[in-house]
């Protein structure tokens, strides 16, 4: 009887659950802001406790009590900051450069803190503060030496230091300009190769290694501001396929000052990238990690700080492209990690110090997604991997002989994993289609201890719509996944109109998961009566490099084909309707979107395109040319694979979209597209933002959505 009772409540309770509509995106959109949600875990050297951020209070976690403690209340520092101006033309900073943020002193016992651009130092154990900088310039990515006693950063063009105890400022470098930067990237490095800083300090906080980026042979790219009376001109150093990189040097320079010790890093304009760069654990060497433009050879070698004299580490070589994850990670006694796709799954490397001798210590036709930490005392690494399906994500550990591989997390779906130093403890984000996030505190066994952010209760009050994963055949016979929502209120037997959602690009994991699909525009689509789906193609990342290369050098083709071959299998199981099959994506999904109006109109009747690329001429150099290869070694393909070329195919409803701004696809995409369309006579629908940004965000973000609602409203009912 109690369990016939509780069965009738659970139901009553599931039936009261809310719709999710467009209002209750905006609410939850504003939710997500909550400032009482415990924020990102900066974990400490010891591996054992981590700050965070909890509305205005800076709190230390101690994983053994399984409790936090305040440590400093940030309102003060940020009141005390000093906010740089915000007029001027924008500086077309890359979102993944680092600028700021929390970090950790080596000894534990102190953090840096950037607010308003200015640097504050907060001693952890008494939780005083002291304000480092004080400036209407912002200082950019601060880094505290190891002893201790200054942080280096960036003002303007040049690095600077400023002595903890005395506050006394020294330049370390002169002569930076708006496009001679010195510990600065510019825009494409961070975008599209991962480097994030540029600086270094010596393990002796003795010496700083430093880029410097020379820009002025890029492009400039001819943004401008219109919102003002005037129109605010906004150049942005944006080199396209085939134009120019910058020019980069590495230097050293003493961290009292001094003149900078050049060193020869390669010809970067035309030939080579620096992919990664930093000091040996010796201090006495520096090391490079470099590849050739169209990045498929890869070179790691040192640099003796005296002589100058380098000696190579290793070599990679890939007759299509080499794929950039993470660094060389060194050991104590400096040896080094390194993961590579040199099988054709990305896998873990140990190797000598020397680079000469090289030991697997994981294999198999599954990848290896991130090295989380290392434990140098037991001898293990602690990584995740794909390895029980590409589907899931799992944390695993392996010895440095490369056996006695363990796996950790147990429960099935993804688990992204934030792991403090040495592998004591581990914060686990885990969830599944059926799951939705939660945050729990694990120690290095898989033993969960506490809970960290619990599921987000408002999201409990609306009816989240079933995500199911299904398998289908690819183009060529490839098995590949779909992720299916049924709409609200699904009848068998009914045809419904159907929204795929799609991205498609390289460099990215597939998109099909065993994860929460979470709560967006997907299901505010099926609450509206529409079947939606997204499938993966090849091409996406996780899978192993085989499956990813078929793309190459024929952006668009492959792709689109998987997508049809997901559409067609979805037609077959009897209720979406083949007269109403609509698709969206942004970036690579716009390019996808416009690409599948064009090359496949029989099938797609209806497209919401957001910021796509239109012809990979626009497109920037390292991304580009990864892909693609270099515009005059492959001219026909860059023709055959531009939008515009097909615009008079175009028969069904098209909605472009696009910020005027846009500092990664830029809007001449759009524009080039639209006035072939016109040209061709073709009739579409158009809407442009003014952000200077990728995406549309904001009160303009629910304005979009209600766009897109009711274009799909209007072109598949």
């Amino acid at each position: 009887m109690r369990l016939c009772l509780w069965l009738a409540f659970a139901s009553t309770l599931v039936a009261q659950k809310k719709p999710i509509t467009l209002e209750a995106l905006s609410d939850l959109s504003r939710a997500a802001f909550n400032k009482t949600t415990p924020g990102t875990a900066y974990w400490a050297p010891d591996g054992k406790t981590f700050a965070f951020r909890q509305g205005t209070d800076l709190r230390l976690y101690l994983a053994a009590a399984k409790q936090s403690k305040a440590i400093v209340s940030l309102q003060a520092l940020d009141a005390a900051a000093l906010d740089p101006p915000e007029d001027g033309p924008a500086e077309w900073t890359d979102r993944r450069a680092h600028t700021g943020g929390i970090a950790w002193s080596a000894d534990g016992q102190s953090l840096v803190y950037t607010s308003g651009g200015d640097i504050f130092l907060i001693h952890v154990a008494t939780g005083t503060w002291e304000q480092l900088t004080k400036t209407a310039v912002a200082e950019i990515d601060p880094k505290l030496s190891p002893d201790g006693k200054k942080v280096l950063f960036r003002r303007g063009s040049d690095l600077y230091t400023v002595d903890v105890d005395t506050r006394k400022e020294t330049r370390l470098t002169s002569g930076g300009a708006s496009t001679l930067l010195n510990g600065g990237l510019d825009w494409v490095y961070p975008e599209e190769i991962g480097l994030s800083t540029a600086f270094w300090w010596s393990h002796d906080s003795k010496l700083v290694a430093y880029l410097q980026f020379d820009t002025s042979r890029e492009p400039l790219f001819p943004h401008e501001d219109l919102l003002h009376l005037r129109a605010v001109f906004e150049p942005e150093r944006y080199p396209q396929a085939g134009e120019n990189n910058a020019d980069v040097r590495l230097g050293v320079v003493a961290a009292g000052g001094g003149p900078t010790r050049w060193y020869d890093v390669g010809e970067t304009r035309n030939s080579c990238l620096i992919a990664r760069a930093g000091w040996m654990p010796d201090g006495q060497h520096l090391y490079v990690v470099r590849t050739n433009r169209v990045q498929n050879q890869l070179e790691a070698f040192t640099i003796d700080r005296t002589t100058g004299t380098t000696a190579s580490l290793f070599r990679e070589s890939d007759p299509f492209w080499i794929n950039l994850t993470g660094d060389l990670l060194f050991l104590r006694d400096g040896r080094f990690l390194w993961t590579s796709e040199r099988t054709g799954y990305r896998h873990i490397y140990l190797y000598a110090n020397d680079g000469k001798e090289a030991k697997a210590l994981t294999h198999g036709s599954w990848e290896v997604t991130a090295i989380d930490a290392v434990d140098e005392t037991s001898g293990r690494v602690f990584y995740s991997s794909s390895e029980p399906s590409p589907l899931e994500q799992h944390l695993y550990s392996v010895d440095f002989t490369g056996r006695d591989a363990q796996r950790i997390s147990l429960e099935s779906g993804t688990h992204n994993v934030s792991m403090g130093p040495g592998g004591s403890y581990y914060l686990d984000t885990f969830s599944s289609l059926v799951s939705p996030p939660v945050t729990t505190l694990h120690t290095a066994d898989g033993r969960e201890t506490a809970v960290y952010r619990a599921a987000n209760t408002q999201e409990s009050e609306y009816e989240v719509l079933p995500a199911e994963i299904v398998h289908f055949r690819g183009a060529d016979g490839t098995e590949l996944s779909g992720r299916l929502i049924k709409p609200a209120a699904f009848e068998g037997g009914k045809k419904y109109p159907v929204v795929v959602n799609v991205y498609g690009g390289p460099g990215v994991a597939l998109p099909v998961r065993n994860a929460w699909p979470g709560i967006g525009l997907d299901q505010v689509l099926a609450q509206r009566g529409y079947v939606v789906w997204q499938a993966d193609n090849r091409g996406g990342t996780g899978r192993g490099h085989a499956f990813e290369t078929v793309i190459a050098h024929q952006l668009g083709i492959n792709e689109l084909a998987d997508q049809i071959a997901g559409v067609r299998y979805l037609i077959s199981l009897g209720f979406a309707d083949p007269a109403r099959i609509g698709i969206r994506g942004w970036s690579y999904g716009g390019f996808m979107t416009v690409n599948a109006l064009l090359r496949a109109p029989d099938l797609f009747r209806a497209g919401f395109a957001g910021a796509p690329v239109t012809d990979w001429l626009n497109y920037d150099t390292i991304y580009t040319e990864r892909y693609m290869g270099l515009p005059q070694d492959n001219q026909k393909a860059y023709e055959e694979t531009a939008l515009t070329r097909d615009a008079a195919r175009l028969r069904g409803k098209l909605l472009l979209v696009h910020n005027f701004e846009d500092d990664n696809v830029l809007f001449q995409n759009t524009l080039q597209l639209v006035n072939a369309l016109q040209q061709a006579g073709k009739q579409f629908e158009f809407m442009l933002y003014p952000q200077k940004a990728h995406n549309v965000g904001g009160r303009a973000a629910t304005q979009m959505n209600e766009l897109a609602l009711e274009f799909f409203d209007r072109s598949l009912k």
